[in-house]
């Protein structure tokens, strides 16, 4: 929205007379009658009907010469942004057959509506997730057990087994596949329990693999959103990742030998598409199912071969053998590290959207510079298009950024055709209002041209809902279902006008470009999307350079970022992939060609403290006790008090406030003593008995020197009243209890 301009002096005619009356008794004590029928009293109100008109002629040359002023800058407020996530659909109790979701189907957590961004085939089949976790150290027993199993079966055992376990993941919630055997994920596509075959063999499901055949899989993947830093390099794009993943089906017919008679499998790889980095952002992975029913059917497998080697896992639940049409199968290299937060089927991407179709402006009038407002807002930045309707022609307006940049609404003679659009309009996507040209830079919507606009607005960082808010929609079929297994993310609220205006003298100075710390410092707090809490530049720094220190490294640019919370380190909050990638995004094109850029989080260095104190006299001391750890943890938080207004910038570029005022400083020690102090000034606390500081699992220490990027992160803190408790108290004398290893041996079965 247009900034709104502060008036020279607001009061106005009750303000003046009241502060008039109120000085009577100081300039006039013998006045004593203020009422309304006292002429001294109507001479007041009538300087003050004067002074109120004065005021107000007075506050309209600063306002129209600053709105000009703010309207050739061109300084807009950041819009908001909208929400993202990814839903599950399920078809449980619909037709057996695929079922299509067709885009912009409305799904609602209450009255907040999200919209699906691709359509999707709904496929009638549920899914298991497993792994095949190592076994590290079997025991001689199982090792044993083995050895007589290839005896029963009158074959030799191998020489070297790499035993295994097959876990399930329930849910598809947390997968790492550099912890598994094959570096696979095995996805077990099952028919629905109402759809049970009389037969007891996989064949019963012969027809459902006809109607899977030649659909579509939409795979929704989440990786671990976990990541030490991103680098945005001289002349290249931000590189997230070179892994690869393959999707793969059984190979249809029968199963290959090798040379020593082993199971030798192949499997058919699908084709995948998507338009995201899978293994560093969520998003859908597409794979489209063979086209032959053939091509999703079974192995016929004895039991000593079930799990062999590349063979599928066995899956003994007899819920799971009875209903499995396929296995899909995961798999990725060798050298990469994959772990996904969530990884589901029958998945779309949804956003967090109000879809306004040809929604009736006031007509044209012919005049220049005419304005509309939109009925909702904010709107999503390249969501608005305007269409009018004159003498039954139809005429679509195209979104410009500035309409000065438009050509001409009628031909000048002598002047060349430059080729610019005329029918444009700007739009302020915060505010929803629509300008539209003065004739001479873009057309002049004519008297009685009837206007419609059609846009998207969204509700900002209310967006952002958890797991399982969505509840489905009334656009669903009977008997499918959806919601989000993983929390929404990137709805962020429009950029304040506070904001903004502290932003404006440096926006004059920086253009919206990269160059020096204060550039870099200021352009990334206006980044939407995202809540930060502190940020700080080092500029010729590379984390990659030993030691980490200003101008080691020219050329390159260290942007430390911390978001303003974080649920899970409520304490020390990280800066995760999303975090960072946003930063990136924003802040990568408008850095110069010859810097490398280098995003990170802080490195937290762990710290026990144990604490004893004296309370005075009359005071609760589970009361004192508290006051003092919220003293410490504000004392050694990375991020600045609540109190503190962010972001710390001043409104021109000069000397920065104190950086103990952001949090606690880069390369600041903690010391022993600098925490007594801070303990002596809660209230209740008469003295301080000893305060006990380590690192980690070290002895105290006077000081935990810290350097480069790291920040101190209370692992422990104990305050008591008299002597401290010892540090071994604190972190446990015995340490956590030694989990007791359990390596699975098959049962055998009581009667053969």
């Amino acid at each position: 929205m247009p900034l709104p301009v502060p008036a020279t002096d607001d009061r106005r005619y009750q303000a003046l007379v009241d502060e008039l009356v109120a000085r009577i008794p100081s300039h006039t004590p013998e006045w004593t009658n203020f009422n309304d029928s006292d002429p001294g009293v109507t001479l007041i109100q009538l300087f003050a009907h004067i002074t109120e008109s004065l005021l107000y002629r007075a506050n309209q040359i600063p306002e129209r010469n600053r709105a000009k002023f703010l309207q050739l800058l061109g300084v807009p407020l950041a819009p908001a942004q909208e929400a993202r996530g990814l839903v599950a659909f399920a078809n449980e109790r619909g037709p057996k057959e695929s079922l299509v979701v067709p885009r912009g189907t409305e799904l609602f957590t209450g009255a907040l509506p999200f919209l699906t961004a691709t359509s999707l085939d709904v496929l009638p089949v549920e899914a298991r997730f497993y792994v095949r976790r190592p076994i590290v150290a079997p025991s001689q027993e199982q090792q044993d057990y083995y050895a007589l199993l290839y005896a029963s079966y009158n074959r030799p055992a191998p020489q070297a087994l790499t035993l295994y376990e097959t876990v399930e993941v329930v849910g598809g919630m947390g997968v790492d596949l550099a912890e598994t055997v094959d570096h696979s994920l095995w996805i077990a596509l099952l028919g629905r329990p109402t759809d049970n075959v009389t037969v007891k063999d996989r064949d019963g499901w012969d027809d459902l693999r006809g109607k899977l055949a030649g659909r579509t899989l939409s795979l929704g993947m989440k990786p671990d959103q976990g990541a030490d830093q991103i680098v945005a390099r001289p002349g290249t794009p931000p590189v997230l990742s070179d892994g690869l993943l393959r999707f793969e089906l059984p190979s249809p017919g029968a199963i290959a030998l090798d040379a020593n008679g082993s199971p030798a499998p192949t499997y058919t790889r699908l084709t995948a598409r998507a338009d995201f980095d899978p293994l560093t952002q969520p998003g859908i992975i597409e794979l489209a199912l063979p086209t032959d029913a053939a091509g999703l059917d079974l192995w016929h497998l004895d039991p000593l071969e079930a799990g062999v080697g590349d063979l599928p896992p066995s899956a003994d639940a007899p819920d799971v053998t009875a209903r499995l049409v396929t296995w899909l199968r995961i798999r990725s290299g060798s050298t990469t590290d994959v772990k996904l937060d969530w990884v589901g089927i029958n998945a779309a991407q949804v956003r967090q959207q109000l879809l306004v179709s040809a929604e009736r402006l006031a007509d044209g009038d012919g005049t220049p510079d005419q304005q509309r407002q939109l009925r909702q807002s904010p709107v999503l930045a390249g969501s608005v298009a305007v269409a009018s309707i004159d003498n039954g022609a139809r005429r679509d307006w195209i979104t410009i950024d500035d309409v000065r940049a438009a050509g001409t609404e009628l031909a000048i003679p002598g002047a060349p055709d430059m080729g610019d659009p005329v029918d444009v309009f700007s739009c302020d996507a915060e505010s929803g209002l629509l300008r539209f040209g003065d004739g001479l830079t873009g057309r002049r919507p004519k008297l009685g041209e009837a206007l419609y606009a059609s846009y998207a607005c969204t509700a900002g960082a209310a967006g952002n809902v958890g797991a399982g808010a969505l509840k489905g929609g009334p656009m669903l079929s009977a008997g499918v279902t959806a919601t989000n297994p993983v929390p929404t993310w990137g709805g962020a609220d429009a950029e304040s006008v506070s904001a903004a205006e502290t932003q404006v003298p440096r926006f004059i100075t920086h253009r919206d470009r990269l160059v020096t710390a204060e550039d870099f410092r200021a352009i990334a707090w206006r980044t939407p999307g995202v809540a930060i809490g502190r940020i700080e530049v080092l500029p010729a720094a590379h984390p990659d350079v030993a030691p980490l220190t200003i101008g080691s490294a020219p050329g390159a640019v260290t942007l430390m970022a911390i978001p303003t919370r974080d649920p899970a380190h409520p304490d020390a909050p990280r800066a995760d992939r999303p975090f960072l990638n946003t930063l990136c995004t924003y802040l990568d094109p408008r850095r110069l060609v010859t810097t490398e850029l280098v995003l990170r989080g802080p490195d937290y260095v762990g710290i026990w403290i144990s604490i004893g104190i004296e309370v005075a006299g009359g005071q609760a001391v589970a009361e004192v006790v508290e006051r003092v750890k919220a003293r410490i943890r504000a004392f050694l938080s990375p991020l600045p008090a609540a109190d503190v207004p962010m972001p710390q910038l001043p409104m021109l570029y000069g000397p920065d406030i104190d950086p103990a005022l952001r949090g606690w400083p880069l390369a600041r020690a903690v010391h022993a003593r600098s925490l007594q102090a801070e303990v002596a000034r809660a209230a209740g606390v008469v003295s301080v008995e000893d305060v006990l500081l380590a690192q980690g699992i070290g002895v105290a220490v006077d000081s935990v020197d810290l350097s480069g990027l790291q920040l101190p992160e209370i692992l422990g803190l104990s305050v008591v009243a008299g002597p401290p408790l010892s540090l071994d108290a604190l972190r446990g004398a015995a340490g956590p209890a030694q989990a007791v290893r359990r390596l699975p041996v098959p049962a055998l079965a009581e009667t053969c």
